[in-house]
């Protein structure tokens, strides 16, 4: 599904042939906002030990859900993958003491490193983290 900007949603994420692509705690309304997925992506609703996401999605509206989530998210997340934490924005009027600054406050101290940012819908915005190169394996 195209946004506002006419990006297809998987693009503005980076999702690419081949992913495996996880959603955690994606809300209702989500469903279909994925269509039309490029080629040989795999996308699975919950993280597995053996088998590393390109890229991840995370729902949440609470500061709390991120902290209690980061280190497992980050533990089923490929070296070079990218990890998308979503909230509410404010306009939503949906509960939330969530924002794009708090996602940086609490992952960037884990060695992660915000790169990327878009409007997931019209609910959701988007922050994109990612392993410090130095402290990939």
């Amino acid at each position: 599904m195209a946004g506002y900007s006419g990006t297809p949603l998987y693009r503005k994420l980076g999702i690419k042939p081949g992913h495996r692509v996880v959603l955690l705690d994606a809300p209702a309304s989500f469903a279909g906002a994925l269509d039309g997925l490029p080629a040989g992506v795999v996308q699975v609703s919950g993280l597995a030990v053996d088998a590393a996401a390109d890229v991840i999605v995370l729902f949440v509206t609470e500061r709390q859900e991120l902290l209690a989530r980061l280190d497992q998210v980050r533990a089923g997340m490929a070296q070079d993958g990218g990890f998308w934490v979503a909230w509410p924005k404010r306009a939503s009027k949906v509960p939330t003491d969530i924002t794009e600054d708090v996602v940086r406050e609490v992952a960037l101290p884990t060695g992660l490193v915000d790169n990327k940012v878009c409007a997931i819908d019209e609910i959701w915005s988007g922050l994109r983290l990612v392993i410090r190169r130095e402290n990939r394996k």
